[in-house]
């Protein structure tokens, strides 16, 4: 009589499994040790809303738990029918607004600023370490 024995193929899968894991653990060590994972910046949190009214346009600063680690932000108004936003301050089409450190209430009204159309609203925090971060992209 023959039998046939398969006694051998679990323990090779099993050593093969093993040195897997080994190397993916290495790297995944390696990585922190020599610090590729250091360069993922946090998302801070902070929030803020706009709406228009008649041509302005109103933003209001909700704040949040990183709010004291902003340094400044920018807020762009693209006013409906235009494809771009301008660099400059001002135009027939664009508002750019450059704003101090915001408290939490802060009501910033862009005289001017919008049309009775959807216009898209862009706001951009800077933070005190030099990142920055798009607070808000909403159509009003």
């Amino acid at each position: 009589m023959y039998y046939e024995s398969e006694d051998a193929v679990s323990p090779v899968i099993g050593v093969i499994l093993m040195v897997a894991i080994t190397v993916i653990l290495a790297a995944i060590i390696a990585a922190f040790v020599f610090g590729m994972a250091g360069t993922i910046q946090k998302t801070k949190s902070i929030a803020a809303t706009a709406k228009q009214t008649s041509s302005a346009v109103v933003i209001t600063w909700q704040g949040g738990t990183d709010n004291a680690a902003i340094d400044h932000y920018n807020v762009r108004v693209l006013m409906a029918g235009n494809t771009s936003f301008a660099v400059q301050t001002g135009g027939p089409a664009i508002c750019l607004g450059h704003n101090a450190p915001p408290h939490v209430g802060n009501v910033t009204g862009l005289a001017s600023c919008g049309t009775s159309g959807n216009d898209e609203v862009v706001i951009i925090a800077f933070g005190t370490d030099g990142s920055q971060q798009v607070i808000l992209d909403t159509m009003v």
